[in-house]
């Protein structure tokens, strides 16, 4: 049995989005970012810093998006160059660049939609980070504007911008960065990311478009 420890929106997304793609079975558990029990013993006990996903899988559990990812792909074979081809590095390149957007991303998610009161806000640093989150889209956007996806063909790497891909635009126009914004629809678009949302896709985001706010 596998079972994908998930919050609906979240960065388990990429994972659940994989999964369909190498069309593994599996289950999943619901958990909650705002009612405490993502710090319980049994959370902890398989993502010892009490972060989303983990993945119980071959009599132990995995945490962290990217181990997860690199574990998937080698234990199917599949949906990764293998080392020794041309593209491993901008493969695992791609890995890391996901995480470093979904890092701004928590931040952003935090100071829009989580941090209470709102008086609370930094609007310096919301608006240091839409920086930050804008120069990494510009970085996909002159990337895309030549592929289709991220290495020559899709691969699990496009999985890692799951939850990137619909939380970007939450915050930066579409219109800045076209390509990018294509790429979008087009992996929106795949059977297999279809599936991950019928499955446990809610989004978080009570709006399409977050302005800053004034100051």
């Amino acid at each position: 049995m596998i079972r994908l420890h998930h919050v609906p929106g979240s960065r388990s997304v990429r994972v659940l989005w994989l999964l369909e793609e190498l069309g593994l079975e599996y289950d999943i558990r619901e958990w909650s970012l705002t009612d405490g029990s993502l710090r319980s013993a049994d959370f902890i006990a398989m993502s010892p810093a009490g972060r989303i996903p983990a993945l119980e899988i071959d009599g132990r559990a995995i945490f962290e998006s990217a181990a997860i990812v690199q574990y998937l792909t080698e234990r199917e074979g599949r949906l990764a160059p293998p080392l020794g081809n041309g593209e491993r590095a901008d493969f695992l390149e791609w890995i890391s660049f996901a995480e470093t957007q979904g890092n701004i991303l928590q931040a952003l998610n935090i100071q829009h939609i989580f941090l209470r009161p709102e008086s609370a806000r930094s609007v310096p640093l919301m608006k240091l980070d839409t920086k930050r989150l804008g120069v990494t889209a510009r970085a996909l956007d002159r990337h895309l504007v030549s592929s289709d996806t991220l290495l020559s063909e899709f691969s699990a790497a496009d999985c890692m911008l799951g939850f990137n891909i619909d939380a970007v635009f939450r915050f930066l126009s579409a219109a800045d960065y076209p390509a990018f914004a294509a790429y979008r629809d087009r992996m929106t678009a795949r059977p297999a990311y279809q599936r991950a949302m019928e499955r446990g896709g809610a989004s978080m985001y009570a709006r399409d478009f977050y302005e800053l706010p004034d100051g």
